[in-house]
């Protein structure tokens, strides 16, 4: 497994580049779909496109006795990149910081490998799906369109990998178990008579119900809940008035809600109409929830840790498997993941010894080397798959 990818990866560092330096958002992801099966088309590979953008390759055994779904995602964010990389991204305002351009480059090497080697997977019994999503970083995502599709109805068991630059080039990050939280989008938007700032008592004062929002439905929400369900309201934006002495008619503050309990995350909408509700109550003003459930958590299966596993020591080494906590992060990867066996590994990106980067930031920088591992990674994980089926079987 560890020598699949033969000659590649300069290859794969080139192909990855030209995907940073044009970056696109979610739903436009147009070119990147492009290159990519004009890749796979050069190796011979017959790829379909999903609907606009995306595509899913078939590869192994016609009638398999086991069928592996391996997925990464093309989609960019919409900020602006700081890295100064002489390769950084060419459109204002978009930006791979989430390193979807290595999951991308990565699949596209493990397809190239895996075709290679189509004979043993057919030998084997193994049948490999690579999809490749759009638009994971909107809600609700582009797992739907996968879901939509079928894609994942055959399926015994689904992949996929997800940069961590809090972890070291070489390591992998494992969890059984949840690795991720349910995340929403929360608007609440008020409506009220405005007026002059010198007489809020003959208004309904909105910039004050709207702090009280801000400050309070948090606040509600983490006594109103078992606080082992880990739930976290944010807000991310504030958007009211501009006059000092005017006393504005409409305003909204935006967000999303995290939580790391999926039954939780099931039930919460009634209880946050609630809360808006009674926070609002004492100001007169209209209130207008938009909850816009996103994901549920990604639930790692013991099977699917194995496989990671496997394939982690066998081409990383036995000190690059390593356990991993549960992010607060949303992954949509948890709808293809639902009743059925898989994982979400983290690819570690960060050099040894070298500044520690977040995803979500425009000054993202990752460790090339990512490139090949994740491309080995996603290669191997048929072969550990079946391996590790076989060892829950025993």
């Amino acid at each position: 497994m560890s020598r699949m990818l033969g000659g590649l990866d300069e290859e794969l560092l080139d192909f990855r580049r030209d995907l940073h330096r044009n970056p696109e958002p979610s739903w436009q992801e147009v070119r990147t779909t492009r290159v990519v099966l004009d890749r796979l088309a050069a190796a011979g590979i017959s790829a379909e496109r999903l609907d606009q953008t995306g595509a899913v390759v078939d590869l192994g055994a016609g009638d398999p006795e086991l069928r592996v779904g391996l997925r990464a995602d093309l989609d960019a964010l919409p900020l602006t990149e700081r890295t100064g990389l002489e390769f950084a991204s060419r459109r204002r305002g978009v930006a791979h910081a989430c390193g979807h351009d290595v999951h991308t480059t990565a699949l596209v090497g493990a397809a190239l490998a895996l075709a290679e080697h189509e004979d043993e997977l057919r030998r084997q019994g193994i049948a490999v799906r690579l999809v490749f999503q759009p638009a994971e970083e909107s809600m609700p995502g582009g797992a739907r369109v996968v879901l939509d599709h079928g894609l994942v109805d055959d399926l015994d068991v689904i992949f996929a990998l997800h940069c961590d630059p809090r972890r070291d080039v070489g390591e992998i990050g494992l969890r059984t178990g949840p690795i991720t939280a349910a995340g929403d989008q929360v608007t609440v938007r008020l409506t009220g008579h405005g007026g002059h700032t010198s007489r809020p008592f003959l208004t309904e004062d909105l910039i004050f119900a709207l702090g009280k929002v801000v400050t309070d439905l948090p606040g509600a929400l983490s006594r109103r809940m078992d606080p082992r369900a880990g739930a976290l309201l944010v807000w991310g934006g504030v958007h009211a008035g501009g006059v000092p002495n005017v006393i504005p008619e409409s305003g909204e503050v935006t967000g999303t809600l995290r939580m790391l309990d999926a039954s939780a995350w099931h039930g919460i909408g009634p209880l946050l109409t609630e809360l808006v509700e009674a926070v609002v109550a004492p100001y007169g003003v209209q209130a207008e929830l938009r909850h816009v459930p996103g994901v549920p958590p990604v639930v790692n299966t013991g099977w699917g840790i194995e496989a990671l596993e496997s394939a982690a020591v066998h081409l990383l080494g036995a000190q690059a498997a390593r356990p991993t906590e549960q992010s607060l992060g949303g992954e949509d990867f948890a709808w293809l993941l639902m009743n059925r066996e898989g994982a979400l590994g983290r690819l570690g990106t960060r050099t040894p010894g070298g500044p520690t980067y977040d995803l979500h930031r425009g000054d993202l920088v990752i460790d090339e080397r990512a490139v090949g591992i994740g491309a080995r990674m996603y290669a191997a994980m048929p072969f550990t798959a079946a391996a590790a089926r076989s060892s829950v079987a025993r």
